[in-house]
Formats: structure tokens, sequence, C-alpha cells
């Protein structure tokens, strides 16, 4: 795609010059005289840069500049015939990627641009890296849910809501029936299949607000905000069942059902998340200790 090119200048044989060498090296230009109309133009124009004018009756390139870097993702290259009088160091300090003098030498304007170009994109990708590696800290490799690390950060923020707001929150806590005995009958890779598809299916059960979990090994969590025990158990026996009726085929000629037990309970007013998380455990070791492929609720006090 071709890059977008604004010039603004109050000279039109100035405009009408760079618009054309611009072109034919394969930009897309428009040109306008003040850096009014260059605002009004930004608010509804994509642009990748703009060539600006200092001195233009009006707004000068400075304040113009400066408007630009506050409000909108574009660069701004400076242009002058005064070099005693706008520094570069002050055309910089306004927000403006490049500096250049006039006479423009139309080269020396393209490199210039090629490279604020190249710099963006060169910025782009680095915060696209940081991006994934921000989310790579929080997110289990293998099922793509939150991990356990992020599991008590969200804990602690919910925490914090339900206390300013007065709300419920319920936690989840699920393990995956005889999981072992599957790991070793089938294999470590048919096991990853059965994990990757529970994380898909828990979060098939739950609304915007809640979150997953893979807590560790076979056990996920489930956060659930604006949510009391009742009715947390109720989303608790959704997932339980909708992992019932899931077949798996870990061999051509087998086909397999996989139960979860599940572990309900409800925030207590000032309690410590260390407690809170040990009685979702007690709860889901009822389950366990009951004959698995259920739910059990200790709501608390």
């Amino acid at each position: 795609m071709s890059p977008h090119v604004l010039i603004v200048d109050d000279d039109p044989a100035i405009r009408d010059s760079m618009c054309e060498y611009l072109e034919m090296e394969g930009f897309k230009t428009a040109t306008l005289p003040s850096g009014e109309d260059a605002i009004d133009f930004l608010k509804s124009n994509h642009t990748d840069i703009v060539v600006t004018d200092i001195m233009m009756l009006g707004m000068n390139g400075l304040e113009l500049t400066d408007i630009i870097k506050k409000e909108y993702d574009t660069d701004v290259i400076v242009m002058t015939g005064f070099s005693g009088e706008h520094s570069y160091e002050e055309a910089i300090s306004k927000g403006a990627s490049d500096f250049i003098f006039k006479p423009i030498r139309f080269e020396e304007l393209l490199l210039r641009m090629k490279r604020v170009l190249k710099e963006r994109q060169l910025s782009k990708e680095r915060d696209q890296i940081l991006e994934k590696l921000k989310k790579l800290a929080i997110t289990d490799g293998l099922t793509k849910l939150y991990n356990s690390r992020y599991f008590y950060k969200q804990l602690d923020l919910e925490i914090d809501r339900l206390n300013r707001y007065n709300h419920a929150l319920s936690l989840l806590l699920i393990d995956i029936d005889h999981f072992k005995e599957y790991n070793d009958t089938y294999g470590h890779l048919e096991g990853d299949k059965v994990l990757i598809r529970m994380g898909q299916i828990i979060s098939s059960c739950l609304r915007r607000m809640d979150t997953a979990h893979r807590y560790g090994g076979e056990e996920f969590t489930v956060i659930l905000p604006e949510t009391a025990c009742e009715e947390a158990a109720f989303v608790a026996n959704r997932i339980r069942i909708a992992i019932e009726s899931e077949i798996f085929s870990p061999t051509p000629d087998k086909q397999i059902t996989i139960t979860v037990s599940i572990g309900v309970t409800e925030y207590q007013t000032d309690e410590r998340i260390s407690a809170f998380v040990q009685r979702a455990d007690q709860a889901l070791y009822l389950s366990k200790d009951n004959g698995r492929n259920r739910i059990s609720c200790l709501p608390g006090k």
C-alpha cells in the first residue's frame, strides 16, 4: 500500500512540485495551504506523514506539529527557509520526526521520508513483539487460557472491585477425573489434546466477564464476578455436563468420555485469597471423595 503524505505550505508552486515528485515515487499525496485546513483534513483522512512549512499565515508549522503529535498517530517533517529563526531542536521538541531546510532537494526529502516510514514500521514491530511477550507471560502455552500467575493477579483485582462495589464473587476449581490413567494409557500427546479441548469447552460455557485459567496439570480455575455461590453452581454444572458429553478418540477404535470434578465457593468479606482458594480446593476434594463427576459447594461462613 502506498504511503499517504499531506503537504502543507502556503506557496502553491512548492506544493505542486513536491506533489508531482512524490507521486512519481509512489506516494499518495494531498496538499493544503494552511495548518487549519490540515487539522480538518486529518480528522477524516488517514495520513502517514505530514510535510509542513513553518512560516505560514495563521497557524504556523510548529503549532500544527504540536497538535498532530498530541492527537494523531502521524509523523511530521518540518521544512523552513529561515534557518536562524527556528532551530532543529525546537521542531523536534514539538514532536517532529525530522527537519529539512528550503530550498528542498527532493532526493534528500525522499530519503528522510523513507527513513521516517522505516522507523515507524520498526516501532510497530517492536510494540507487537512486546505485546506478544506480555501475553506469553500470562498465557498457558498449551491451552491458551490464562495461567496461574495471572489467576492470582486477576483474583486480587476482582476482590478489590468487590470491596468497592459490594458485588459477589465466586470461584470454580475443576479437575479432570482419572487424567493420569488416561495419560499413562494413551500417551502425553493425547493427554494434551484433552487439556486443549477442556480449555475450549470451559471457555464456551462462560460469560464475557468470566475468565478461565489453567491452574496447573489437569486443574483449571474459573473466576465468576458478580456471581453468588448458587448461581456459580449452575455454571459449574453446565461445564460438567458439556465435558461429559464430549467424545474423545485417543485411538481409531476407541471412543471415550471424560468427566470432571468441580469445587465451588464464594468469597467472604475480608478473607485472604489463600483461604478463598483453599476452600475451593476443599470443595473439589469433596467431589472427588463422593465419587467424582460432580460438583460440591462450600459457600463459606
